[in-house]
């Protein structure tokens, strides 16, 4: 273990396996990054929300007026 791992956090982290999340608490999972099961930092000075709205745009996932079926 280096120096560097000594210093993170124990976070839950998750792995895909047939299409359903695996916990668990290591970094890697069969040599293969395991992804944070966290979610962002929220931040009301958020800089970043008119790009992620562009987007969501331009590829129609802006759900604004949808109704519930």
């Amino acid at each position: 273990m280096t120096l560097q791992h000594s210093r993170l956090k124990m976070l839950m982290r998750y792995y895909l396996e047939d299409g359903r999340r695996v916990y668990t608490l290591k970094l890697m999972h069969n040599g293969i990054p395991t992804q944070s099961a966290h979610p962002a930092r929220f931040s009301p000075d958020d800089k970043f929300s008119q790009y992620r709205l562009q987007t969501k745009m331009r590829f129609n996932l802006l759900k604004l007026d949808e109704k519930e079926k």
